[in-house]
């Protein structure tokens, strides 16, 4: 099992930035790949940004140049980061982190970010 728990969202004005944290427990070697993801009201989940086991890093053309992924490895614990600056009033959505593994994904329970313009 992989437990992963986000923290970070917020309420920011436009042009600002947030930094969301997704903590991974548990067997975190089976992680293949960590991402993240979306959904703003009434629209569908969509993919933000992943990084690889091997440390590539990915980003919906939405978001490239203004967010930035990254992971940092302790003990037995690894948390990815979601460095967002300058945003704007439509990255407004629950963000959810993903544990991708061969046996199956994993889910974190979300967090609010909301831009104010």
């Amino acid at each position: 099992q992989v437990q992963l728990v986000e923290a970070g969202g917020g309420l920011v004005q436009a042009g600002g930035s947030l930094r969301l944290s997704c903590a991974a427990s548990g067997r975190i070697f089976i992680i293949n790949e960590m991402d993240w993801y979306r959904q703003a009201p009434g629209k569908q989940r969509e993919f933000v940004a992943s990084i690889t086991s091997g440390g590539g890093q990915y980003y919906a053309d939405s978001v490239k140049g203004r967010f930035t992924i990254s992971r940092d490895w302790a003990g037995n614990t690894v948390t990815v980061y979601l460095q967002m600056n300058s945003l704007k009033p439509e990255d407004t959505a629950v963000y959810y982190c993903k544990g991708a593994t061969i046996p199956g994904d994993y889910w974190g329970q979300g967090t609010q970010v909301t831009v104010s313009s």
